[in-house]
């Protein structure tokens, strides 16, 4: 087994007295097969990108850029329909406080000429009774006037009766007024 080590070692040291100076990238001898490579591998790499990659990258960016003009169209169409709607209702809410006002100034209207109405009927009824308490007050002092003249012609019969303890006749108590009405 110890043999072995041995032998191991002498491989690995041979290539290195060859004449290698250790790394493969500073060995010349072997730049022109990693050129060669490093070739086919950039022209390899530049074919798949050319020809797949940045068309599918360019595609899928095309497609997005679409997809984001598109909804971006969408969005002004909706707030475009959507500022109409709004003004649409808006314009309703104004048509709407107009006809409010119209018939709150209807009923308004409406409502002085009953009252005024109601008032005309109420001041004609008034009128009315006030004309008839006036003719019931004219016809009681008319009939308080009338018993005036036979209250006093008593009142004064009592007083001369008092005074001179005779009872006058009504001639006398007639001609007494007579002569005070003419004076």
């Amino acid at each position: 087994m110890a043999a072995s080590p041995t032998p191991i070692t002498h491989a690995a040291a041979a290539p290195a007295d060859a004449g290698s100076s250790g790394l493969p990238q500073f060995d010349t001898t072997q730049w022109p097969g990693q050129m060669a490579w490093i070739l086919i591998i950039f022209v390899v790499m530049y074919v798949l990108f050319a020809r797949v990659f940045v068309p599918r990258m360019a595609n899928t960016i095309a497609m997005r850029e679409d997809r984001i003009a598109g909804d971006i169209g969408d969005a002004q169409r909706m707030k475009a329909r959507a500022d109409a709607e709004a003004a649409a209702a808006q314009q309703e809410m104004a048509d709407a406080r107009a006809a409010a006002h119209r018939l709150a100034a209807d009923a308004r209207a409406r409502a002085q000429q009953e009252a005024a109405a109601s008032d005309a009927r109420e001041q004609a009824r008034l009128a009315e009774t006030l004309a008839q308490a006036d003719v019931r007050i004219l016809t009681a002092r008319d009939e308080a006037m009338a018993h005036v003249r036979e209250i006093a012609l008593q009142a004064a019969s009592a007083m001369v009766e008092r005074l001179t303890g005779a009872v006058p006749t009504v001639g006398q108590l007639r001609a007494a007024q007579e002569r005070i009405g003419q004076a």
